[in-house]
């Protein structure tokens, strides 16, 4: 066989799977394995959701769709975002896509040229490097600095003649941090003055804990510069329904269409009437999950601080970023190993020294491994 494509064995795989597989793994071989590793909620999807989905295929909702949506659902998310992000937005800047994911690749297809420099936020979510690079850009990466991973005027200094873009992830995945209205307009000054687009990951958004999150897009004139990229999983416990969206300006939506129309088509048809029950339904059960998690995160963050660790601000999400120093590849590992906990280490995120935690799962089980990682000190 001829050699396949280097662009993509240059592209690691996910570390966050791939932990997860060996975890499972693990737990297949009769180990008690407590999996911390992997970003998806510990809740069943709420019933009104799933209700939705199987009226849907009952009613023969099972053939193909418009790519860019059902105009439902299009509908239901221009709403969303224009009464409760801020952002100026008609049914035509929204696309809806095969998780938060896919629309991320596709916002990197539909903007970037070869060569062109891509500002990465570090710590960075995994897939965000390898998406850049399956579009030819260039990652270029900005260590945001411990304990408060905001963005400070020293971003100015990784814009060149070939920066285009600007990735912004707030809640963040892996730190928990949330970026503050100055860190915001930062960003914002820098895209306006240097004529940047700005990729920004909010699906997040709801899961946030004493303070507010702020769409990027909201910001003076930043809905002509911003693609914003949501979703279902994380708010709603959909992970596996894989269904995103993205708003943004036309002529970017148009190209990004392109991308689905001769890739996935668009997300699963019955699957989106769900995605319509669930803006359009009942909002306490994200508010229950929330709580959910807050209290699960006031005990995570007590317990490692206790340990003498310090952590990163646990605003947002449901991650717990706790700095271990030295080589956090090996602490994962033995964290692994010989307590049978698994976590992802900060290297994956290209900040190493530090494991990032996600407290997506019941407090009995946080409790029993908190136990284990004390008991290796």
């Amino acid at each position: 066989m001829r050699n396949l494509s280097e662009k993509v064995a240059g592209i690691p795989p996910s570390a966050t799977m791939a932990i997860s597989d060996v975890a499972k793994k693990m737990a297949r071989e009769g180990k008690d394995v407590i999996s911390l590793s992997i970003g998806e909620p510990d809740f069943a999807t709420p019933r009104h959701i799933t209700d939705a989905c199987i009226n849907a295929l009952q009613r023969g909702e099972t053939h193909y769709a418009p790519s860019n949506g059902i105009p439902e659902l299009i509908t239901a998310i221009a709403e969303k975002v224009r009464t409760e992000n801020g952002i100026s937005c008609r049914e035509e800047e929204v696309i809806v896509t095969c998780g938060a994911k896919g629309a991320i690749y596709e916002a990197m297809e539909a903007v970037l040229n070869p060569g062109d420099e891509v500002i990465l936020l570090d710590p960075s979510w995994v897939s965000y490097e390898p998406c850049v690079l399956l579009a030819g850009g260039r990652p270029v990466h900005h260590p945001l600095n411990a304990p408060g991973f905001q963005v400070g005027d020293d971003l100015q200094d990784r814009v060149t003649s070939k920066t285009r873009m600007v990735v912004v992830n707030s809640p963040s995945n892996p730190s928990g941090a949330v970026l503050s209205h100055d860190s915001l307009m930062c960003i914002a000054d820098l895209c306006e003055d240097h004529d940047l687009i700005a990729v920004s990951d909010e699906i997040y958004e709801k899961l946030v804990y004493g303070v507010a999150h702020v769409a990027l897009a909201s910001l003076g004139d930043m809905a002509e510069r911003t693609i914003t990229i949501n979703g279902f999983s994380k708010s709603y416990a959909m992970t596996g329904w894989r269904l995103g969206y993205a708003v943004a300006p036309l002529p970017v939506i148009r190209e990004m269409a392109k991308v689905q129309q001769h890739t996935v088509s668009h997300p699963a048809t019955f699957a989106m009437w769900g995605g319509v029950a669930a803006l359009k339904g009942d909002q306490q059960c994200v508010t229950d999950m929330c709580d959910e998690f807050c209290r699960r995160r006031d005990f995570v963050t007590r317990a490692f601080a206790d340990m003498g660790k310090t952590l990163a601000p646990t605003d947002g999400a449901f991650y717990a970023f706790v700095r271990v120093g030295g080589d956090d590849i090996e602490v994962a590992r033995q964290w692994l190993e010989e307590a049978h906990v698994a976590v992802t280490p900060g290297t994956a995120f290209a900040y190493p020294g530090w494991e990032r935690i996600s407290y997506a799962a019941s407090l009995p089980r946080l409790e029993e491994a908190v136990a284990r990682i004390r008991a290796l000190d």
